[in-house]
């Protein structure tokens, strides 16, 4: 499941085509019946407004739902690149030599962060996540020996400042594994399947084309929740511009 909501495509596809399908299937039963009477009509045109209404109000809160968890994953990208800025200024109180490997370990890092939202592929299927791992485990162990000679509220900013570098990420993390729930496009698609079958069934014109108006427009509104929520697969993704930012900053001093 993970792997069709990860692809935009894919999702706008598969809900085309059930949408259409169901549509067709509904004009399909109607026209196996027997005529529908003008009051069983208005019957029907009642309850595939409420159908509608209900679709409507669904998709809007996936919509909010989506646009939530992109401005999340924005906001902690920006609090990523500030703790880490923090921390760099910061282990400068320490002793030259500490300082200067906690520098260069806070680059190498940055440069993992900055990859970490720019590739296509998942962390875990990659090197990309064992890395900052490890990076992770270099960085506190290089600011342990200074704290444990120093043990003064000067060198605590600089080991809060990296618990803040380490929280961070765990937190940048999070966010992007808060996704819209599979159930929740589950429910979705199912409405859509039956609105559209419930359109097929009620349309008397028999016109193809008013038969795909809905599955279309359905189908962009799956689309653009899917790639909006998806981190990584769509084309609505949250570019590091302030970690990018900071690494070019860093370089040049």
């Amino acid at each position: 499941m993970d792997a069709i909501l990860d692809s935009p495509i894919v999702v706008f596809t598969i809900s085309l085509v059930t949408q259409w399908v169901a549509a067709f299937a509904g004009d399909f039963l109607r026209r196996r019946r027997r005529l529908v009477r003008k009051d069983e009509r208005q019957d029907i045109d009642a309850v595939q407004g409420a159908m509608l209404t209900l679709l409507a109000l669904i998709i809007g809160f996936s919509f909010a739902m989506a646009v939530t968890r992109y401005d999340l994953r924005k906001t902690y990208e920006e609090a990523e690149a500030n703790a880490i800025g923090t921390e760099y200024v910061r282990a400068d109180v320490l002793p030259t030599r500490d300082a200067a490997l906690v520098h260069d370990l806070l680059k190498k890092y940055l440069d993992q962060r900055i990859l970490f939202y720019e590739t296509r592929a998942s962390p875990a299927s990659n090197a990309t996540g064992a890395d900052t791992a490890k990076l992770q485990a270099d960085l506190w162990s290089a600011i342990l020996p200074a704290a444990g000679a120093q043990p003064t509220y000067i060198t605590g900013l600089a080991v809060s400042g990296m618990n803040d570098v380490l929280n961070s990420q765990a937190r940048t993390q999070g966010a992007w594994w808060n996704r819209i729930p599979a159930a929740a496009w589950g429910l979705m698609g199912l409405i859509a399947i039956a609105c559209n079958g419930m359109l097929g069934y009620s349309e008397h014109r028999r016109r193809a084309v008013l038969l795909l108006v809905l599955p279309v427009v359905v189908s962009i509104s799956f689309l653009l929740i899917a790639d909006i929520d998806s981190p990584r697969g769509g084309l609505i993704r949250v570019v590091p511009e302030n970690l990018i930012s900071l690494s070019q900053t860093l370089k040049a001093q």
